[in-house]
């Protein structure tokens, strides 16, 4: 196969119809993006979208690659859940407050995965807080924004990232970059496009498709830096000197942030800039 796409949530991509790329290369796609398109390969890194996808069943049918998708027996659930030596009093207390939980249905299932926090973890917080009212909403805030998700497992296609990577060690990279690394390892392509990948936003706050949806940003916070991101690109640009990587721009012109040339690429000779007119026009 000599062409791969790799789909980021940026919202550079918002009209372009992802559909005219299915004859030309394999599509693979970050996060969200299952929700309202079905790439080849789909790829997350974060704990409650993951768990999201998941539990709405995609992964029976389609293949997925995630962060840390460590099996676990159902002889280990009530420790993932709960943690060691807790009481229900407890439980009872904890689950008033601590309520970024969730868990699909076990149907049967002897296996499950586990991301985030038990409930014997977060104790301390609630301890902390308890008796001050006036500091619930960071009570609250600490709880939550690091928490537990259970998945119990069926007849699926999802993966754990270690198996494609070397030695079994992925590189803890954003889903953008690592969806390129797979893309490439699965297909030795000639050429990889870069499409919805953004890095930054033409406004002072957050570029994102889904933003104001579960697991995303508010679409009033700030824009999130991508520096990592770029970073990432240019090790995987590096990595692959034999591949030309194309960034899909709405206009070659730098007339705003997201057409801009990004400065950590300017040294690398397998990059090109192209646009959605010049490489999909005719398709």
């Amino acid at each position: 196969m000599t062409k791969v796409f790799c789909i980021g949530n940026g919202e550079s991509r918002k009209d372009f119809d992802l559909n005219k790329l299915k004859p030309h290369g394999k599509i693979y796609g970050c996060n969200a993006l299952y929700r309202d398109f079905t790439p080849d390969v789909l790829i997350s890194v974060d704990n409650g979208i993951m768990h999201e996808i998941y539990d709405s069943g995609y992964c029976y049918s389609n293949e997925t690659w995630f962060r840390s998708w460590n099996k676990k027996n159902s002889k280990e659930y009530e420790k993932s859940y709960f943690g060691d030596n807790i009481t229900q009093e407890e439980i009872d207390l904890i689950k008033k407050h601590y309520t970024n939980i969730t868990e699909n249905n076990r149907e049967g299932s002897k296996y499950f995965v586990a991301h985030g926090q038990c409930l014997k973890n977060k104790l301390s917080i609630i301890k902390r807080y308890i008796d001050k009212p006036e500091s619930h909403t960071q009570m609250n805030y600490e709880l939550n924004t690091l928490g537990l998700h259970i998945s119990w497992l069926k007849d699926d296609k999802a993966h754990d990232l270690n198996e494609i990577f070397p030695n079994r060690k992925e590189f803890g990279w954003s889903a953008g970059a690592t969806s390129g690394y797979i893309a490439i390892k699965q297909n030795n392509p000639k050429e990889v496009y870069l499409i919805g990948h953004d890095f930054t936003s033409n406004t002072p706050k957050v570029n994102n498709m889904y933003k104001d949806t579960k697991w995303y940003a508010k679409s009033i916070k700030g824009r999130t830096p991508g520096i990592n991101w770029k970073n990432q690109w240019v090790r995987l640009f590096r990595l692959f000197p034999d591949i030309t990587f194309y960034k899909v721009n709405n206009s070659l012109e730098e007339i705003n942030n997201v057409n801009k040339k990004i400065k950590e690429w300017k040294d690398m000779p397998n990059l090109i800039y192209t646009t959605y007119e010049q490489s999909f026009s005719n398709w």
